[in-house]
């Protein structure tokens, strides 16, 4: 990869902060690693599945950046490792005129397991023509996670990305993510504001979320383990209207707006219990027959 194509792909971006150019910077990272996970087989020999807020970024074209690669398996595999594939990352990038290294700090017990690809220098010969200044020393690092008994019910779609190559990836659905992303909004013990944007994305698509893969994620984490839920359309909008109303919004801004492109952090003034119970509504359309 070429400094001139690299920096070409960030013009693409219209930078207007140093905050922004930050968030481009990772992205691209991002889109490397993706690329290079592709071409090791890891959606197609694997049986991977891209999802959460960077695939909606990336795939689906959704507006706000995004920290992690989230990915799980079609068919639970307790054995899965990330070292198989962190061996190819490292040789792409070092092909690209980048220097990627592998922290100490992977986690491979458990369900969902977790690997750490760190930058150590986005700096290429001749340096990138940046448009805010940079501290060529400052890292950037892009965790990886994949749930390898995620729960039943999802669907996908094979999706294409053009850069830094033409690479195929599997990727769920957009009914699929919506009704994990409701799973998160119902479950976590924390306020994410991040879900709330994704909320509202889902819902100005007017996506219908998968009923049945929400309640399957519900009765596999707190506080629903291990109980049989009946989940239906009346059963979530009471649900999400009990944490609207509970939630505290100001925090909610403050924790999203880092992640939105400098032109739409804005619109956060409009985020309260009430706009919040307005798209509700919406939502409560949408899932009407």
């Amino acid at each position: 990869m070429t400094a001139h194509l690299l920096e070409d792909k960030i013009k693409d971006y219209a930078i207007t902060s140093a905050l922004d150019q930050e968030n481009v910077l990772q992205e691209l990272i991002q889109q490397y690693v993706l690329a290079s996970l592709s071409r090791a087989g890891f959606f197609s020999v694997e049986g991977a599945v891209f999802h959460g807020g960077t695939c909606l970024r990336i795939v689906y074209g959704m507006n706000r950046f995004s920290e992690d690669l989230d990915f799980f398996l079609k068919q639970p595999n307790p054995d899965f490792a990330w070292r198989r594939y962190l061996g190819p990352i490292l040789r792409d990038a070092a092909g690209e005129g980048f220097r990627f290294s592998v922290p100490d700090g992977s986690r491979e017990k458990g369900a969902v397991k977790k690997a750490l690809i760190r930058a150590e220098s986005v700096s290429l010969v001749p340096p990138l023509d940046l448009p805010f200044e940079r501290d060529v020393r400052k890292l950037i690092k892009v965790k990886l996670e994949i749930d390898t008994n995620p729960p039943a019910g999802s669907s996908y779609e094979t999706r294409y990305v053009s850069f830094p190559l033409t690479a195929a990836l599997t990727s769920q659905t957009l009914e699929s993510g919506f009704g994990m992303k409701l799973a998160a909004l119902l479950a976590r013990s924390y306020t994410k504001g991040r879900d709330w944007y994704d909320f509202l994305w889902y819902v100005n698509k007017k996506t219908v979320p998968h009923l049945e893969l929400l309640r399957n994620a519900l009765e596999q984490q707190d506080p629903w383990a291990g109980e049989t839920l009946s989940v239906d359309s009346e059963w979530v909008v009471g649900m999400l209207r009990n944490k609207i109303i509970e939630i505290d919004w100001e925090a909610v801004r403050r924790d999203v707006r880092r992640f939105l492109p400098l032109r739409e952090q804005e619109t956060l003034q409009l985020w309260d219990r009430d706009f919040f119970l307005y798209h509700l509504g919406v939502f409560a359309q949408n899932l009407s027959p």
